[in-house]
């Protein structure tokens, strides 16, 4: 008895650890954002690092209304279905940027994402192409192109800009732009001197600050690449302030990655290329790339380069797209599935299907639980069934454990022989809990990552499944003008998930042991805590699956009644 007190002790240590320390935990290592974050960005300078290419931006020290900074430079408009913003003609650079389909918040009148925003202004994010010389004068970050052709960037209307360097070079910037969001750049050097000259295209993109979605192990946010035929999630902002991160590739893409957004430079993809990330003056980062090689232009000769780049929401068939029809090695990795891509992918795919033949997206978390539980129903039905017998041989074991109580080793030696003699694999019960867990890890993940789920409501005050449940009982459902602290702010769907925990225990067989039945009595309220700060609609698949497991735990106790009657004479 003694022993029995002590390991519930231990439990209910463990367990107040847990209740005050899950929140800084989840925080760390499983981020939850119960407010939708935007990719807003920064201003930047880098240092010389990189021998093919010297790109640099301006990190100005006074920070300026940005409506005030956008009117303060000639600007070409982009107007697409999906983008709206300009391009600085001072650079030239992309640096002015919003989001049509996606909000900030799920305000009705809540802003467009703002993705994009010119140097001096505040989170200031851009993107900038120019050329890297020796021997003549390359158009700077100050110079002034000259735009030709259309009046506005749109779909099928590409603009043309163009500068002199007063030395013999022509140099042109052509921008495409699709109905999505992608933009083509082809940077041409007309060498109209005498001599032959060094020209090396470079672009880069350039942000102040870090993310504003956490780098967490599950979730990778920061700079990002794909070289060397993978994706690379190892450079995080920290590393950059340390030193650059530089590699060289044919194929592949360089930029910086939030949980939903992106931006992204990619070079000409049958090319070699060398790419860097660098921290520059200002809490500034940049990721930037140069064709490999010498890029001389003969006299009377000119040079193109055409790349790509992108901006805009991590739509997983979108960036299938672009791979696939548009020859961008790896773009779909773009978003981090981890180590259970190959559960996740499935899972994706199937809650879409769902989502766009019903049209609410919990109600497919729902009809996806079913899917799942019906799957594994005949591994259930093998789970009761093994259940069952260790519970017939609960007699035969407690014998063993008097004839043998003092000898351990022979106890193990016994028991092993009598699970063989009756057939009965002690470990049976435990594989639909672990081939869950799998599951489980996958849905959070793509609940979590991928932007098709984002914002997406449910019914009534579940207005956004990738959030937490905001309606919690602790401030009478908002009475009160008191915010709870996290490990407080309980929701509904929370206590609703621990009271279905709570009834499906009660139809487990009950274990023998003592402080194992109360350690599984107090498990439903401990897990309604932990789970608190988690998406919604993870909940409501977890709240969906214990109903599932009851009504079959009811059906597999009709199959198999004596352990039905086992079960209430050991809960009596």
């Amino acid at each position: 008895m003694k022993d029995e007190y002590k390991n519930f002790i231990i439990f209910a240590v463990i367990a107040a650890f847990v209740l005050f320390a899950w929140q800084p935990i989840v925080d760390r290592f499983y981020p939850s954002n119960p407010e939708p974050t935007t990719a807003e960005s920064g201003v930047k300078t880098t240092p010389k690092a990189n021998p093919a290419a010297d790109p640099t931006a301006d990190s100005p020290a006074a920070v300026r209304d940005r409506n005030t900074v956008l009117a303060a430079t000639k600007r070409i408009p982009i107007d697409t279905p999906t983008l709206k913003g300009s391009i600085n003609l001072a650079g030239p650079r992309i640096d002015d940027l919003v989001l049509k389909q996606y909000d900030e918040t799920i305000a009705k009148d809540s802003d467009p994402i703002r993705l994009l925003s010119p140097a001096g202004a505040p989170e200031a994010y851009f993107a900038g192409f120019g050329w890297r010389t020796e021997g003549i004068k390359a158009p700077g970050k100050d110079t002034l192109w000259q735009p030709s052709g259309n009046a506005v960037l749109a779909p099928g209307k590409p603009v043309t800009l163009t500068a002199d360097n007063g030395q013999g070079q022509r140099f042109a910037v052509q921008i495409s732009v699709d109905d999505q969001y992608m933009f083509t750049v082809r940077q041409t050097i007309a060498n109209r001197g005498t001599s032959a000259v060094q020209a090396v295209p470079y672009a880069l993109v350039n942000r102040s600050g870090e993310s504003k979605d956490k780098d967490t192990w599950t979730i990778h946010t920061g700079p990002m690449s794909v070289h060397g035929g993978s994706a690379d999630y190892g450079v995080d902002f920290s590393d950059l302030k340390d030193a650059p991160a530089k590699f060289d590739s044919t194929g592949g893409w360089l930029g910086f990655t939030d949980k939903y957004w992106l931006t992204a430079l990619v070079p000409d993809q049958s090319k070699p290329f060398n790419g860097q990330f660098r921290a520059g003056a200002n809490d500034s980062f940049q990721a930037d790339y140069a064709p490999a090689g010498g890029g001389m232009v003969q006299p009377g000769q000119q040079s193109s380069y055409t790349s790509r780049f992108f901006a805009g929401g991590k739509d997983v068939s979108l960036l299938q797209h672009y791979q696939n029809d548009g020859r961008i090695a790896l773009f779909d990795k773009a978003i981090d599935w981890g180590w259970f891509g190959i559960i996740e992918r499935p899972i994706f795919y199937y809650l879409d299907w769902l989502f766009r033949h019903i049209g609410n997206f919990g109600v497919s978390i729902i009809l996806l639980t079913f899917t799942i539980r019906g799957l594994m129903f005949p591994i259930a039905q093998k789970q009761f069934a093994s259940m069952a017998g260790m519970r017939a041989l609960q007699p035969k074991m407690k014998a063993l454990q008097e004839r043998h109580k003092e000898d351990k080793p022979k106890l193990q030696q016994e028991m092993m022989k009598l699970y063989k003699e009756e057939k009965v694999n002690p470990l049976g019960g435990c594989a639909p809990t672990l081939l869950q867990i799998p599951v489980f890890f996958a849905l959070y993940k793509v609940l979590m990552l991928t932007i098709e789920m984002r914002h997406q409501p449910f019914v009534l005050w579940i207005k956004d499944l990738s959030a937490p449940d905001p309606l919690t009982p602790v401030n009478l459902f908002g009475l009160i003008p008191f915010d709870p602290p996290g490990f407080l702010h309980i929701g509904v769907v929370p206590i609703l998930l621990g009271i279905s925990m709570f009834f499906q225990f009660r139809l487990n067989p009950a274990p023998m042991d003592a402080t194992q039945k109360q350690v599984f009595g107090l498990m439903p309220w401990v897990m309604m805590f932990i789970m608190a700060p988690f998406a919604v609609g993870l909940q409501i698949y977890w709240i969906t699956s214990n109903v599932l497991t009851i009504a079959q735990q009811q059906f597999l106790y009709s199959r198999h009644p004596a352990l039905k009657k086992s079960n209430q004479a050991t809960s009596g």
